[in-house]
């Protein structure tokens, strides 16, 4: 193949230098395909990668072993190029293209379950199959239902991961209703529903079986994955209403009640009591259920009788206070402020580790406890170079689970203010 060609598929393909698969466009493989038209038609890889279907036909009537056979640059045969494809994911108006050209080269030989071993995967290599490059990286229905139907495994442990994300929730029903994904996959799906905040997602994955007290492979249950993720008390509702049980600790020996202490999340607990569930909070999440009622009174007493547990707590909740202002728990805050809490502690949250007190805040639109963090002293620079006003912006136009916000109050609020005001 030219070196042209080998560009072209470069651009085409998905990242391979550790950026998200997901991520991409196709600017660069479209301008050399303007240049060079012929390339289009060089070889079945570059036919595959453009879901050129009549290429793809002519490549194997000419040559059968085309179906199979690896080259290219990435020394892949022609299904993995085809599924790992920006073109896939990206132009919806060439699916049926692809999944004619899959079809051939499956009914030609190609293996439904081949794909390439990615050295690059953090944080260790993995196999990285076709059947995750059309439900969890391109999302792509057809392509997916092709693949379940032509004897693709999903529990290869990145599909069951990365199909359940974004929006498009049919590639993921389809592997569940295939029946081959094993009960941890179900549960993997359930727990990424929750990471991206998808309730519909959610509520099919509970009505087709996944199971809410299935500890996953990071150790934790339904409940306390929501919890973790800061999920609105809807999300608890429904895992209730399928028979999650928030006594069951997990492998860190907590349980939802005690998780839910640990967020300042008493919204939460009170959802756990009005379902008829006790639990009796001692020693250090006694203090922090009254931190997060906003109890200061009864968190000293605890404290004074026990001097060692608020040391003990800043140990084990490093980034507490940065976490009871992510769920806009504005009176646990105070409270833990006026226990002599870091008011610059970074959240430990899994999707915002590292974020301080205050740009959690604002990230997640909390007005009351962004103006309390400001009052308080809290800094409005950032270690990684983005101040507050900068988080603020990017909070009215990126899209996430808590961002654009439909108004710009915080935003309003910060622009005045400097540090040199505040000294």
């Amino acid at each position: 193949m030219s070196v042209i060609a080998d560009d072209f598929i470069r651009a085409a393909s998905v990242a391979l230098d550790g950026s998200w698969h997901s991520t991409g466009m196709l600017e660069h493989a479209r301008e050399i395909l303007a240049r060079e038209p012929s390339v289009a038609s060089e070889s079945i890889y570059t036919a595959a990668v453009l879901g050129n279907d009549s290429a793809v036909r002519q490549f194997i009537q000419t040559d059968p072993p085309n179906a199979t056979r690896k080259g290219g640059p990435y020394g892949w045969d022609a299904l993995t190029y085809l599924c790992f494809s920006k073109y896939l994911r990206i132009d919806a108006g060439r699916s049926a293209g692809f999944v004619s050209a899959a079809t051939m080269l499956i009914d030609a030989g190609a293996d439904p379950n081949t794909g390439f071993y990615s050295d690059e995967h953090l944080p260790e290599p993995v196999w990285e199959s076709v059947l995750y490059g059309a439900a969890g990286v391109a999302h792509n229905d057809g392509m997916t239902q092709l693949l379940i139907d032509r004897g693709a495994d999903p529990n290869d442990g990145e599909t069951e991961y990365h199909a359940p994300e974004w929006f498009n929730n049919r590639p993921m029903e389809i592997i569940v209703e295939s029946g081959k994904l094993a009960p941890m996959g179900l549960t993997t799906m359930l727990h990424r529903k929750l990471d991206w905040t998808n309730y519909a997602g959610v509520r099919w994955l509970l009505n087709h079986g996944a199971d809410p007290n299935m500890v996953s492979m990071w150790g934790s249950r339904a409940l306390d994955h929501s919890i973790g993720r800061d999920n609105k008390v809807e999300f608890i509702e429904l895992l209730l209403d399928f028979g999650a049980n928030p006594l069951l600790a997990t492998t860190d020996g907590m349980n939802a009640f005690t998780r839910a202490a640990a967020s300042g999340r008493v919204d939460i607990i009170e959802r756990f009591r009005k379902r008829g569930f006790t639990y009796e909070m001692n020693g250090a999440f006694a203090l922090l259920e009254a931190c997060a009622r906003g109890n200061v009174g009864a968190a000293r007493e605890l404290s004074d009788a026990d001097p060692e547990m608020i040391p003990e707590i800043r140990s084990m909740y490093p980034g507490l206070l940065a976490n009871f202002a992510g769920s806009g728990n504005t009176n646990g805050v105070r409270a833990l402020l006026d226990l002599g809490f870091d008011i610059e502690s970074r959240s430990t949250h899994p999707g915002w580790n590292g974020m301080s007190a205050l740009h959690l805040a604002i990230w997640r639109d909390r007005l009351d406890t962004v103006k309390l963090l400001v009052d308080r002293g809290a800094s409005l620079a950032s270690a990684d170079g983005e101040d507050a006003v900068g988080v603020a912006r990017r909070a009215q136009v990126e899209e996430s689970e808590w961002t654009p916000h439909e108004t710009s109050r915080i935003l309003d609020y910060l622009a005045g203010i400097s540090e040199p005001a505040r000294g």
